[in-house]
Order: C-alpha cells, then sequence, then structure tokens
C-alpha cells in the first residue's frame, strides 16, 4: 500500500533550555501511530526531528521515499508540544510547505494544530487530525485511497469548496492494549544514547501507562486525550518494559503519564507483575500529592523500584491552589513530600507563579515550603494561557501581542497579572538561588548526622552555599523595589 512517512515537529536544539538538559526521550506518541499503520498493512518511515536543529533536511528524506503521505503526528506524551511554542509551529509550517512541493498529501496531529487548525490549513496542511489520532489517521488514509468522502470523518478538520470543515471528535481509545506495541524500530536509538552520554546521564526511554487525566486543574490544556483517563494492562507495560530491555539493554524509564497510577490497586498489580516476571527497573513519574497517601500507593512504588516522582505542588496557598481548581491541599504536599523522603525517593516540585490574584504574601508561602521541604529537584514556570482552558477564557483579552511563548524558557507574562515579565524572570532565578542556598544547609546537616551518606554532589552544594546566599540577598533586595504592575 502506500508509503507513509511520519514525522513531528520538536526540535530539542531549537529549545535551547531543553538541549542543555541533554535528555531527549523518541517521540513515543508518533512510533505509536506508525505501529498501527504498519499492523494495518502500510509501509511507514520515521523523519525524527527531535535532534535535529531545521526543517529542511526533511528534503532528502522526501526525495529518497517519494512518500505519499506527510504525516506531522506530534508526541502527545512530551508536555512540550502542548505549550505550542512558535518555533516549533514555523518549524512545522516549513515542513508542510516542502512536503507539498513533493506533492504529498500532508497531515498534522498535534495539540497546536488542534487549537489552531486555521493557521495549519492556510500553512500547507491538507487535513487536522483533532485529539487522540491513531484510529482517525487509519480512517483517513483508508478513505483517501480508496476515493471516499474524507472530509466529513470524525476527528478531521479539512476544507472542502474553500470553506473549513469541522468534525467533531472521534470518542477516545478505552481498550488501549489492543495498539501494538510502540514501532521502536525506527528511531535511531544510538543517536540518543549519545546524547545522554553528552550529558553524563543514565540513559531512560519514555513509556506511558495511560492516557488522559480525569482532574479539573483550570490551566491544564488536554486537548489529546483529554478528561478521560485510560490504562494499559499492568501485563501489557510490563511485556513492553521486557522488549525495550531485550532490545535496547536500558534499565531505566521515565513514565510520561499525566498522572500515573492513579486507577485504583493499579501501582499494586504492576509491582506484582513485575516481581512475577522477575523485571527489574528503576523509573521516575509524575503524581498528585492527594493520590500519593491513598493506601499502600508509595510503598508499592518504592517495592516497584520508584527512584523519583514529580508532584504538581504549584504553590504553598491555598488560595492560589483554590484559585486553579487543583484539588489539592498544601498540608498534603508536606505530608506526602516526608512519607516519600522516608522511602528514599526522590521528589521533585512542579512550581508556578503568576497566577492571577497573586499577592508578594501568596509568593512567600511558595518560597516557605521550598525551604521547609527542600525538595531534590524544582522546575519553576510562570503561568501559561492554553486554547481550551478556563483560565485562557479569563485573560483571553490581554492575549493581543503574544499568544504562545517562542521557547519553554520564555516565561513572559502574556495577560494582565499581579506583577509583570522582568519581575517573574527575576523571582524565578531567586527562587532558584534560595532553594540552592536550602539544599546546602541541608546537606550540611546530613554531613554532621550522618557522614557516610554525603556524596561528592551534596559536598558540591554545601560547598556552593557562599555562592548562593550572597546572590539570593542580591535578587530579593531587586524584587524588593520592583513595581506591582503588569507593564
Amino acid at each position: 500500500m502506500s508509503n507513509i512517512l511520519f514525522s513531528h515537529s520538536y526540535y530539542y536544539p531549537l529549545d535551547a533550555k531543553q538541549w542543555k538538559n541533554k535528555t531527549p526521550y523518541p517521540p513515543l506518541g508518533t512510533i505509536y501511530a506508525a505501529a498501527l499503520m504498519r499492523k494495518k498493512g502500510y509501509t511507514v518511515d520515521l523523519f525524527d526531528t527531535n535532534l535535529l536543529d531545521n526543517p529542511y533536511s526533511i528534503t532528502k528524506k522526501l526525495e529518497q521515499q517519494k512518500p505519499k503521505y506527510l504525516v506531522l503526528y506530534d508526541d502527545g506524551f512530551n508536555y512540550l508540544t502542548k505549550m505550542c511554542l512558535t518555533t516549533m509551529r514555523e518549524a512545522a509550517f516549513e515542513m508542510l510547505k516542502i512536503g507539498k512541493e513533493h506533492q504529498c498529501t500532508t497531515i498534522v496531529c498535534s495539540s497546536d494544530s488542534t487549537d489552531h487548525y486555521e493557521k495549519y490549513l492556510a500553512n500547507h496542511a491538507d487535513y487536522i487530525i483533532q485529539g487522540e489520532g491513531e484510529i482517525t489517521l487509519h480512517d483517513l488514509i483508508d478513505a483517501l485511497e480508496t476515493g471516499e468522502e474524507a472530509s466529513n470523518l470524525k476527528g478531521v478538520v479539512s476544507k472542502k469548496n474553500g470553506e473549513i470543515v469541522k468534525n467533531p471528535k472521534r470518542p477516545v481509545l478505552q481498550h488501549l492494549d489492543e495498539l501494538p506495541l510502540p514501532a521502536w524500530d525506527l528511531i535511531q536509538m544510538d543517536a540518543y544514547k549519545t546524547i545522554w552520554k553528552q550529558g553524563g546521564k543514565e540513559f531512560t526511554l519514555n513509556l506511558a501507562t495511560t492516557r488522559g487525566c480525569p482532574y479539573k486543574c483550570n490551566w491544564c490544556a488536554k486537548p489529546i486525550y483529554g478528561n478521560r483517563y485510560n490504562s494499559h494492562s499492568p501485563k501489557y507495560i510490563v511485556n513492553h518494559i521486557q522488549y525495550l530491555q531485550e532490545h535496547y539493554k536500558v534499565k531505566r524509564f521515565w513514565m510520561c503519564d499525566d498522572i500515573f497510577g492513579l486507577k485504583p490497586q493499579w501501582v499494586q498489580s504492576f509491582r506484582d507483575e513485575l516481581k512475577a516476571k522477575e523485571v527489574s527497573i528503576r523509573y521516575y513519574i509524575q503524581s498528585r500529592v492527594d493520590l500519593l497517601l491513598k493506601e499502600d500507593t508509595i510503598e508499592a512504588l518504592a517495592d516497584s523500584g520508584l527512584e523519583e516522582v514529580w508532584v504538581g505542588a504549584e504553590s504553598g496557598s491555598q488560595k492560589i491552589l483554590d484559585g486553579m481548581d487543583k484539588g489539592t491541599k498544601v498540608e498534603q504536599i508536606y505530608e506526602a513530600t516526608q512519607l516519600l523522603k522516608l522511602k528514599d525517593i526522590r521528589v521533585a516540585f512542579f512550581i508556578q507563579f503568576g497566577y492571577l490574584d497573586e499577592t508578594k504574601s501568596d509568593i512567600q508561602k511558595t518560597i516557605q515550603m521550598i525551604k521547609d521541604l527542600v525538595p531534590d529537584n524544582l522546575g519553576i514556570s510562570v503561568s501559561y494561557p492554553l486554547p481550551g482552558t478556563k483560565f485562557y477564557e479569563k485573560v483571553k483579552d490581554d492575549l493581543k501581542l503574544k499568544a504562545n511563548w517562542t521557547d519553554s524558557n520564555d516565561l513572559a507574562m502574556m495577560f494582565s497579572g499581579t506583577f509583570n515579565s522582568k519581575f517573574y524572570r527575576k523571582l524565578h532565578k531567586y527562587v532558584h538561588k534560595e532553594y540552592r542556598k536550602s539544599l546546602g544547609i541541608k546537606n550540611a546537616k546530613t554531613l554532621i548526622k550522618h557522614p557516610f551518606k554525603i556524596t561528592f554532589e551534596k559536598i558540591r552544594s554545601i560547598v556552593l552555599y557562599a555562592y548562593y546566599a550572597p546572590m539570593a540577598a542580591l535578587y530579593a533586595a531587586q524584587l524588593k523595589g520592583m513595581r506591582h504592575v503588569n507593564n
């Protein structure tokens, strides 16, 4: 059957902050779609953009393969694609243009094209797939191959007689185990391993055990998998892990679910399946503090090989958490963090500044929480309005000059908040310095009480206290004099 060239539009080298980390993950969502289309009898190939710095080298691939279809299918498991960065959008437009120059039918499935389908249709896309895309893509290409009407398919947006036709989204998949394992053979795995080695980190692969999120945080975009929550079985995931260990000798995994292990007793069953198959792994996850406190979840996670959990702490102010419709309590952040540390599980916080009506008192509560709990890692951002969220609807009238960040380190305030972009960029630096200072103090106490538990990294953080303490004081003084308006 027809040759399909899969690609996507995220380029790590074009996102300086992420490229500096040297921890790129293969486009998992893309190779899930490729695997399904191959299972249905189509010939597929992949042009993986992750490690590239421009879209133009796709020309050579198109000349070699001469595919009938160019499918830009973004990795919906990668949160960076949900940010709809303008640098990546422009790269996608260029790839679509080159695809049309090579007589391809062009199809796009991504968060950004779901939100801004009219822009993509105006920039050389023939069809946009909205939401979860595998089944819709199969139906679309089958229809195109047989000459059937494609513009009326659920989940498809296209132009007909010069007018945009937007059909209802297709219901999401419920039985995820029906999907074949991703087409990992299309990934140049050695290239990824080289980048991880350059960064001095253990090579790690990404897995997704679920799709979707049932929680209602009003700033969080869910344009691909929606508010439904569906899980693979523990057996499917352990078989997937065994495949990756056998073929790529990988021992560590990033479970890239929005929330890992939400289904009752899933984590416990996963632990038991690993033990039954005698599979040993180390992994890290994203979760919620209220979920972690249920039943014996933390114990089961520790027993199954969990090393680190990233939690959406967001704020140390209950007022802000309630404003976000987060559904968690500040005291739960404290309790979950302390219990995880007792199990020697690393804890990392996602922190979000700049939400509506935030005051300096709210900011100080968040900083105090960080100093009290001293997480093992910290990710700081400012509130980012994404289409389809309640938060976006509240601030959309402010988004006239800028509606998307250029890259993930932009940190621009795109709506009228309490403080301006300059303030939050300075705050970002200050909180990181204050955190590093607290880490140095914590490790100094560890050195005194448990000298045999100290590591080189901990000693380094103690030494660097002499740098971070005066820098934190400097940034604090600069913040104190800044205006309280967004201008």
